[in-house]
């Protein structure tokens, strides 16, 4: 069968994984095809490159990651910046040049290598506001689109339902849907049901992949983001994982008695017999048994660390960061919080591919099903 030579990644909504499933199917195209492309069109959340040039996040994760050559401006042609919509209803912007920027970037990419994947920008209706939603992006440059919804089956149909809903009326076809993360116990469940499901449009499922509670884990640089702080110690700890997070404020005497490695302490910076206590653990552990204890701590309230403790602090290769606000506050914006994939997390980065590579039919993907 004729192979497509490009597809439109879409999904339901924020937080459904789609930059890692991305990772993934750019990987296992990576193998199918001798070079493939990159292009996220509009992009929301970005970064600096240089004096001159801000990109996606994606962007740079995609490019550093698959060593791609195209320019930086190609792959991420349209960001949105703070008031970048008031300029466009103020007409300071128009549609059109910005669409024939996404145009001009597309078609030097994907003129570039044997397959193009273009990754879009939340749910399908992301962009709206200055008239270039992922469904117009898609019909603009002529492709078909991967819709990627959070594993489930009433949810999740009825989110793809109102995603579905703006492609026919942008007239773009589906290539097929994958769930992410689903649960290992709603699997056959979810394969023998959600195909039947998605007969009312004629699409397939072209992936059913699993819940990986790794790949969903924060780590330190997580969260000096997250606290816009940067670490007291430990620093070449940045992305290190935790099994488990817990928040410490009773008795020293009872935390002493369940110190376990690899958690993540949270705890008030004034509680200094904890802080102790626990880096004595890992010096212990380090010297008996020559091993790295490999946790963390994040330190709250509003009075910072002393000078005194955290001249200790640095004494030990453990990371730690201090966060201004109540420990119930903080524990509070962690569990909520969603873990994104970077780069530099290179263990988080291959889970991904190939969890992705395993359970995505890339034959429905490139195949001409006509």
């Amino acid at each position: 069968m004729p192979k497509k030579t490009s597809i439109f990644i879409a999904a339901t909504g924020q937080n459904v994984g789609k930059t890692t499933l991305c990772l993934g199917l750019l990987s296992g195209l990576k193998k199918r095809f001798p070079s493939v492309g990159f292009i996220k069109p509009l992009g929301q959340q970005h970064v600096r490159i240089n004096e001159n040039t801000i990109v996606d996040k994606d962007v740079v994760l995609f490019k550093e990651h698959f060593q791609l050559q195209a320019e930086w401006r190609d792959m991420s042609p349209v960001i949105l910046p703070a008031g970048f919509t008031r300029d466009y209803l103020d007409e300071k912007i128009t549609e059109k040049e910005l669409q024939q920027k996404i145009i001009d970037s597309f078609q030097k990419i994907s003129e570039k290598n044997s397959y193009t994947v273009v990754e879009g920008t939340g749910h399908v209706g992301v962009g709206s506001i200055v008239n270039l939603n992922n469904a117009k992006v898609a019909a603009s440059l002529n492709l078909e689109m991967v819709i990627i919804a959070s594993g489930g089956l009433g949810s999740a149909f009825d989110e793809l339902s109102m995603n579905i809903a703006l492609c026919q009326l942008y007239n773009v076809p589906i290539r097929g849907v994958i769930l992410n993360r689903v649960i290992d116990a709603k699997r056959e469940m979810i394969l023998d049901y959600f195909p039947k499901a998605l007969k009312k449009w004629n699409i397939p499922l072209i992936g059913c992949v699993p819940y990986d509670e790794f790949l969903n884990t924060p780590v330190m640089k997580d969260f000096e983001v997250l606290f816009n702080t940067t670490l007291i110690a430990g620093e070449k700890h940045r992305y290190r994982h935790f099994q488990h997070s817990r928040l410490v404020a009773g008795s020293l005497q009872a935390y002493r008695d369940e110190i376990i490695p690899n958690e993540l302490i949270i705890t008030p910076a004034s509680r200094e017999d904890i802080i102790i206590a626990t880096l004595d653990k890992y010096l212990g552990v380090s010297k008996v048994e020559g091993k790295d204890f490999q946790g963390g701590m994040i330190l709250t309230g509003r009075h910072a660390p002393t000078k005194e403790i955290i001249a200790y602090i640095k004494r030990f290769d453990v990371p730690v960061l201090y966060a201004p606000l109540c420990s119930y506050d903080a524990m509070k914006i962690i569990t909520s919080y969603t873990a994104k994939t970077r780069n530099e997390d290179t263990l988080k980065v291959e889970k991904a591919i190939q969890l992705v590579e395993e359970n995505v039919d890339f034959d429905l993907l490139i195949s001409d099903t006509d």
